[in-house]
């Protein structure tokens, strides 16, 4: 090995690759930032149906995953017909705040926004009544 190999410490070598990551990070994320207008998602039709924009086709599958995510927790209620394993909590705040979600979906005028937020406000719901039955039921 040369002589400048033993002259640099391990911790300035660190911080010198440390600096070089940290200003190429800079550098891709001033370039990204700076010129990728032309590069942002374009809201055109939908070739599945023209009267839904590329957006609300992603809306739609993407609220359909999470609207139906609380489903299973309901249906294992029904089958056990038992309120055990449960907490409505979580169901209760949820389905209030999706009411606000409701809302804000007529706002700007959001299909999917609307249309998954009414499934999901219906499906905790249904879920907290459910558990408020069982729970007397088995007093």
């Amino acid at each position: 090995m040369s002589d400048a190999m033993h002259d640099v410490r391990p911790d300035q070598a660190n911080m010198e690759v440390s600096k070089n990551l940290r200003r190429g990070l800079f550098l891709i994320s001033a370039i990204t930032v700076t010129g990728c207008a032309a590069l942002t998602v374009q809201d055109r039709e939908s070739l599945l149906s023209p009267r839904f924009q590329h957006s609300e086709i992603v809306g739609l599958v993407a609220g359909f995953g999470t609207t139906f995510a609380a489903l299973p927790d309901l249906i294992g209620m029904f089958k056990r017909q038992s309120s055990k394993g449960m907490n409505p909590r979580m169901a209760a705040i949820m389905g209030a705040f999706q009411i606000l979600w409701v809302y804000y979906g007529l706002l700007i005028a959001s299909r999917p926004v609307v249309l998954w937020n009414v499934i999901a406000v219906a499906t905790n719901f249904f879920t907290v009544g459910a558990f408020l039955y069982y729970a007397r039921r088995e007093r």
